[in-house]
């Protein structure tokens, strides 16, 4: 019997998984996809919003506001990839730069600090290849964030300590007898959290409740190559009724991200990208930067977005069973509000009678392994002297070693697929995307899980590398 069943190991159930792992709880996280952050969480902006977008007095600005505050601290606990830097929303025209003061008005009212209106002279100055045809724009402090990273690490955190995650468990039933919850005839559990991104509207219906729809949104974007990057900020269009806008940022890899559009789709496991949706990126990002070109993309990819009916976040027990949390409707800012949802769903379970007694050998700090293209000559020296392995580059684009493979493989939660290589090291995230560290990464995955090499898979399921 588990106190806790978080269903979504996306940055929301992680996160929250993580917050829970102090006390002396049984917790479980169980994700339908191969690996966690599956979904939005590994295919989003990756920014740290300021909280200057959403609407004042909502929960969303709350734990906007909330999440990016204590975000410095999580991602120092956690050892992840982390940059403040600037994010400008810029105008063209009279009617955009209405827009961008009832932007500066919505980010004092949810109490944004650093936050100011500057003239086309300041933007040009921060950002020299900007178009020269803007005329004004909102200046906030924010940051950037490894999104997947984050995720792991916090998954990998609550695991240490003792939180237990079922991959590739599709919840399809849950029943409500003799007051405790029975997930697909398997998983009991007091309490339910529903954290389950694009599905969690239908996982509510599970309980009877239909009380809010979500409608997923596809989300398109483009790479650069490192040595494409050309800003050193977040810039955005002005926003819409169906998002932020096309933005362009740097990535804390020190790649360039361009995107994204926002399309209804369907289906939730929509991910591929489309011709038109990437041409209207690329068409968008040269308003932004009319230097842009197609020539410094290497890789296109697709998020689905979980868009609520009710237009702010879904945090609280369902009216159809009071031991059933909803952690629902996670758009964006859900990145950045991510630290505070998680602070905040824990604070409900205990108001509703959870017993929070701290554990004495949790611990809420992570520690990073050593990269060897972070480390000085002296460094990379002494690494390889404790573990040989660190000589042999397996991913020469990203300067990744067998050490940190084999590391990765082996942490809590560690990675079983080349994409959970991938997500954990960033072996075949460079400019030749795999193209050569492909065949070896497969020979150390199937060395290291003790399996035949035709049983190695791109993403899990089906997706084997090789066929005999």
């Amino acid at each position: 019997m588990f106190d806790i069943a978080i269903i979504g190991a996306g940055v929301s159930g992680c996160m929250l998984a993580r917050s829970l792992s102090r006390y002396k709880l049984r917790v479980c996280v169980l994700e339908s996809s191969y690996d966690v952050a599956g979904g939005a969480s590994r295919a989003n902006s990756a920014i740290i919003h300021a909280g200057y977008d959403p609407v004042p007095g909502t929960l969303k600005a709350k734990l906007n506001v909330r999440g990016a505050e204590l975000m410095k601290t999580v991602v120092r606990e956690l050892g992840v990839e982390y940059r403040e830097l600037p994010s400008i929303v810029l105008a063209y025209d009279d009617e955009q730069m209405k827009t961008v003061r009832e932007l500066k008005a919505r980010a004092e009212a949810n109490n944004v600090k650093a936050v100011r209106i500057i003239g086309k002279d300041e933007i040009l100055k921060l950002e020299p290849k900007v178009n020269p045809e803007i005329v004004g724009a909102l200046y906030a402090d924010s940051a950037i964030v490894c999104p997947y990273g984050l995720t792991i690490a916090a998954a990998e955190n609550a695991a240490a300590n003792g939180v237990e995650f079922r991959l590739n468990f599709e919840v399809t039933d849950i029943k409500f007898e003799n007051n405790e919850f029975i997930i697909n005839n398997e998983i009991k559990a007091k309490y339910v959290v529903n954290a389950a991104g694009v599905n969690s509207g239908k996982i509510s219906t599970l309980i009877g409740d239909t009380s809010f729809k979500i409608t997923p949104r596809r989300g398109e974007y483009l790479i650069y190559d490192k040595k494409s990057l050309c800003v050193s900020s977040v810039l955005f269009t002005v926003p819409t009724k169906l998002g932020k806008g096309v933005l362009v940022a740097p990535s804390v890899s020190g790649n360039m991200l361009v995107g994204p559009n926002s399309e209804k789709v369907e289906d939730e496991a929509e991910r591929s990208t489309t011709v038109k949706g990437q041409d209207f990126v690329f068409n968008n990002a040269r308003r932004i930067l009319p230097v842009l070109t197609k020539r410094g993309v290497i890789n296109e990819f697709a998020g689905v977005r979980a868009i609520p009916d009710t237009d702010d976040f879904i945090i609280g027990f369902s009216d159809k069973n009071p031991c059933f949390l909803q952690v629902a409707g996670i758009e964006s800012p859900g990145l950045a509000s991510s630290p505070a949802i998680a602070e905040y769903a824990t604070e409900l379970l205990k108001q509703a009678g959870v017993m929070m007694i701290e554990n004495p050998d949790a611990t809420m700090l992570r520690k990073q392994f050593p990269r060897i293209a972070d480390a000085t000559p002296d460094e990379a020296e002494e690494l390889i002297k404790q573990n040989s392995l660190y000589a042999h580059i397996i991913c020469r684009c990203e300067t990744i070693s067998e050490a940190e493979i084999v590391t990765a493989i082996h942490r809590p939660l560690g990675a079983r697929s080349i994409d959970g290589v991938k997500f954990r090291t960033r072996a075949g995230m460079g400019r030749c995307q795999g193209g050569f560290c492909l065949p070896k990464i497969t020979e150390i995955l199937a060395r290291e899980l003790k399996i035949p090499i035709e049983e190695v898979t791109k993403f899990g399921g089906n997706s084997q590398i090789l066929y005999s």
